[in-house]
C-alpha cells in the first residue's frame, strides 16, 4: 500500500524527466536514474544512528537529505514511486549467499518483482556492488546485461537464485528466494537485525557503491575502486579524511561524523 510519496521532489532526486507510463521502457529508465542518483550506503549504521524504513522517513533521508541507503530503503522507495505511477510491485525476501551458504544465511534482503505485458521482472536497486541496473526476467537463464554486466535468474527447485556476472569476474550467486509475497512487518524484523546485530556485515564493514557519468565507485572498508568504463583504479583510503573527501567527489555526500567513525572490520585509521 503507498502512503505519501512526494513524487515531484523523488524525480528531482533523480532528474527524472521521462515517461511515467507504467510500461517495460519507463520501468528499466527508472531503475537506471535511480541508481544512477541514488547511492548505497550504510553510514549511518557505522554511525549508531539506526535506520528507520517508514517511508516518510526514507524520503526525507534519500530524497530531501540527498542521502544513499541500502535495500530496506532503496526498494521501499522504488515500490511506492511505482505504485503511484500505477505499477503493481510485489515485495520479497532473500537470502544473501555471496559469502554464507544458505543454510546461514538470514533472510535480509528485499527486493520486487514486477509483472508487465512482456513478462514478470526482478528489480532490485539496493543490492550494492552487485545490483542489476535492469529489470532482470523471470526467466530461468535469460540474462539481461549492460555495461559489462550481466545478472540472470536460475531455478532451484522450489527457489529461484540472482545469478551475476560483473565485467569479466566469475559468475557469482548473489541471493536465494522462494518468491513469496513479503510485507512491512518482516522488513522492520529484517531491518532491526541488519542494523543492529554485532554479527551483521552493515554493522562491521563500509559497504558503498555510486554510479558516475563514465563508471562506478566501490568501497568495502578502506578497499576502494574507481572504474572509468572498463578500467578500474584500486586503492586503500589512507584515513577517515580520505573516505569524507571520496564521498563528497563520487557520492555527493558530505558527513563530517565520518572522520570519528568506529568501523569494527577496519584496523585503527590515523
Amino acid at each position: 500500500m503507498t502512503h505519501s510519496i512526494d513524487l515531484n521532489a523523488y524525480f528531482n532526486r533523480i532528474q527524472w524527466g521521462g515517461s511515467t507510463r507504467p510500461t517495460y521502457d519507463t520501468l528499466a529508465q527508472l531503475v537506471g536514474a535511480h541508481m544512477r542518483h541514488i547511492p548505497f550506503e550504510n553510514l549511518d549504521v557505522l554511525l549508531g544512528r539506526g535506520i528507520r524504513i517508514d517511508l516518510e522517513s526514507i524520503q526525507r533521508k534519500l530524497v530531501r537529505a540527498r542521502r544513499g541507503g541500502y535495500c530496506f530503503e532503496h526498494a521501499t522507495l522504488f515500490a511506492a514511486v511505482l505504485e503511484q505511477l500505477g505499477f503493481q510491485p510485489v515485495r520479497h525476501s532473500s537470502r544473501v549467499v555471496l559469502l554464507a551458504p544458505r543454510t546461514e544465511a538470514p533472510r535480509t534482503h528485499m527486493f520486487l518483482t514486477v509483472q508487465l505485458h512482456e513478462g514478470t521482472f526482478v528489480v532490485d536497486p539496493g543490492f550494492g556492488s552487485l545490483a542489476p541496473r535492469v529489470p532482470v526476467p523471470l526467466v530461468d537463464g535469460k540474462q539481461a546485461s549492460i555495461e559489462g554486466e550481466t545478472h540472470w535468474m536460475v531455478r532451484d527447485a522450489d527457489r529461484w537464485v540472482l545469478r551475476a556476472q560483473v565485467r569479466s569476474d566469475t559468475p557469482v550467486d548473489a541471493w536465494i528466494t522462494t518468491m513469496e509475497q513479503d510485507y512491512p512487518i518482516d522488513y522492520e524484523m529484517a531491518n532491526h537485525y541488519t542494523s543492529t546485530h554485532p554479527a551483521s556485515p552493515f554493522m562491521n564493514r563500509i559497504l558503498m557503491r555510486a554510479l558516475t557519468d563514465d563508471g562506478r565507485v566501490t568501497v568495502m572498508n578502506r578497499d576502494a575502486t574507481i572504474w572509468r568504463g572498463n578500467t578500474p583504479h584500486k586503492f586503500e583510503l589512507e584515513d577517515r579524511r580520505a573516505l569524507r573527501g571520496l564521498l563528497l567527489e563520487y557520492f555527493g555526500i558530505d558527513l563530517p561524523e565520518v572522520e570519528h567513525m568506529r568501523v569494527p572490520g577496519v584496523a585503527e585509521w590515523a
